[in-house]
């Protein structure tokens, strides 16, 4: 908004009040994300203790609403949209950390507190089972009045079960609140509500903020590894999976020269390792220890290898019933042959 149109809104207004107004601009323009909270039923005390502690993250102004709304609508950077929210006790915040951040900071500086008479319950209102530790007297037949299952035991009175003395929603008694105050019980949250903020031309209410961090996180993980998997899978090359992607290629590269058995400087060490097991392998098949050269006798077949070697003997075999079927049957003399034959491939 233009200095003119500025001057234009205040210019009726009290020489203090326009000077509120023009820090309360200052402010949230210094933020990169601006918020609504609400400060109903925070004690004095305890509100300057939350801004204390939100010092060199957060910026807590609390004013009256009237003037509230006319800096949101003075800095005319959007946060006019957050004008809707400024009713009943409530304050502006700014940080420049982002909206979940600031939600999650807010939640967690929440602190247990009593809750009075005439107020309504947050949440159901539970008296635990146990010792009270409050003498024998009237206060059992409080108890009971209020719907708790009481008892005096052990010289004490005692609350035998647990029990839901209010539903979320409904309105305290002066009963109840007395009660629960001489246990000690704090069924309420004391702490800055947010209502919404305004960040980077996006109005959050505090549902959209109100995430699990370590889920959200989980499923991003998973998310990005389901799309790695998907994009090696469908051989789709990205700057995350180029690495894996030729990794894999070499792999199946190397698997496929191995079992074409070609010739290559970079296979040459693992075709002579798999020619070996395979001599071994068919040395300790035959039983005339005199039909191999000396250094094949007595070898036993190598353990096999992971992976390729079933598919690999299953080979072996087919080959020798092949060759066996095409072999025409020989006299004795041809079976000689073929004896001198292996002898001398193997010398």
């Amino acid at each position: 908004m233009s200095t003119t149109q500025t001057e234009r809104k205040t210019e009726n207004l009290p020489e203090w009040k326009r000077e509120e107004v023009d820090e309360l601009v200052e402010m949230l323009d210094s933020y990169a994300s601006v918020g609504v909270v609400n400060i109903a039923g925070i004690p004095s005390r305890q509100l300057q203790n939350m801004r204390r502690d939100l010092h060199g993250s957060a910026e807590l102004r609390v004013s009256r609403n009237t003037l509230l709304v006319r800096a949101l609508e003075d800095v005319n950077d959007g946060l006019e949209e957050l004008t809707g929210h400024v009713t009943g006790q409530v304050g502006v915040i700014g940080t420049n950390d982002n909206p979940f951040g600031l939600y999650k900071q807010l939640e967690e500086s929440k602190t247990p507190a009593p809750i009075g008479a005439g107020e309504v319950a947050p949440n159901d209102i539970v008296i635990p089972e146990g010792d009270t530790g409050v003498d024998p007297g009237p206060f059992v037949g409080e108890l009971q009045q209020v719907g708790a299952a009481a008892r005096i035991q052990d010289g004490s009175i005692h609350v035998t079960e647990d029990s839901q003395v209010l539903s979320e929603g409904e309105e305290v008694s002066q009963d109840l609140a007395n009660v629960l105050s001489e246990l000690g019980i704090e069924p309420k949250e004391v702490g800055l509500d947010l209502r919404s903020v305004y960040s980077e031309g996006i109005l959050f209410d505090p549902e959209d903020l109100a995430i699990d961090v370590d889920e959200y996180r989980a499923d991003i993980e998973a998310a990005a590894a389901g799309a790695r998997n998907l994009s090696i899978n469908a051989v789709y090359p990205t700057t995350q999976t180029a690495p894996a992607l030729l990794s894999k290629a070499t792999g199946e590269a190397k698997s496929l020269g191995l079992f074409a058995a070609i010739e290559s400087p970079d296979l040459a060490d693992d075709l002579v390792s798999k020619a070996d097991a395979q001599v071994r392998a068919l040395a300790a098949r035959i039983d005339d220890e005199e039909a191999l050269p000396e250094e094949l006798r007595g070898v036993e077949a190598p353990e096999p290898a992971e992976e390729e070697t079933d598919a690999e003997a299953d080979e072996e075999e087919q080959a020798d019933e092949d060759e066996a079927d095409a072999e025409p049957e020989d006299d004795d003399d041809d079976d000689d042959a073929g004896g001198e034959g292996l002898g001398a491939m193997f010398g």
